[in-house]
């Protein structure tokens, strides 16, 4: 089965460090408290193509978006919805992520204060990134927040390398294949993530797990395979 792309029974997705972009809010039950710092998606845009030698018309060629939508994106005039930052990435060939890093240097060292966490808020639940500015994300660890009863959507995962979940609260299940993990406080799940699965929080309430993807392959983006944007409706 091949891994599992952006598509219509996943969450939408919305990054930043402690932030929001302009014009899309992000959850004020899981983000309360937070600073509301911005994110100028536009000038990294920009930087990315110039990186690139390509001219606003060929990335529109590349994305099949509108060369005014990019301009306006690019000069801050219009505040890019989730599908279409999808569609940026994937032509630019960057995970949605890369429009939100803070340009800070890489390290082979990462000490997170738990006010400090890269936080990515999607539709049912939060993603708080453990490992940002780490040289290799050969090990990506997140806390992720599901609110009640939210889960990864009927199509399973696929992705290489391992997975493993630790639950800090609430219950939720793993289905791995046909089989059905419950994890309660304490519990624990390790498992190659080549074998399909998916996830759902049990609970009326909010769960909380340390989340740690091992993928195998470099260019597998198995974060993104799990919390991936919801289509937008026209």
């Amino acid at each position: 089965m091949p891994p599992k792309h952006f598509g219509p029974n996943h969450h939408g997705t919305r990054f930043g460090k402690r932030c929001r972009l302009r014009g899309i809010p992000a959850s004020p039950a899981l983000l309360r408290g937070a600073p509301a710092a911005e994110v100028n998606v536009g000038q990294c845009l920009r930087a990315m193509r110039d990186e690139r030698d390509w001219s606003i018309r060929e990335l529109a060629e590349r994305s099949g978006l509108a060369m005014n939508t990019l301009s306006l994106i690019e000069n801050a005039k219009t505040s890019p919805s989730v599908s279409t930052l999808q569609q940026i990435a994937r032509a630019l060939d960057v995970p949605i992520t890369a429009f939100f890093e803070t340009g800070a240097p890489k390290t082979s060292v990462v000490h997170v204060k738990a006010s400090c966490r890269t936080h990515a808020a999607f539709a049912h639940g939060a993603l708080e990134d453990l490992g940002a500015g780490l040289t290799s994300r050969v090990v990506q660890p997140f806390v992720v927040t599901l609110e009640p009863h939210a889960g990864s959507g009927p199509n399973p995962i696929v992705h290489t390398g391992h997975e493993f979940v630790y639950c800090l609260q609430g219950r939720l299940t793993y289905t791995i294949q046909d089989r059905t993990y419950l994890l309660e406080m304490g519990d624990s799940l390790l498992f190659e993530s080549h074998l399909p699965h998916c996830w759902q929080n049990v609970e009326a309430e909010p769960s909380q797990t340390l989340l740690v993807l091992f993928p195998s392959d470099t260019r597998d983006r198995p974060t993104e395979y799990h919390f991936a944007p919801k289509p937008v409706l026209t």
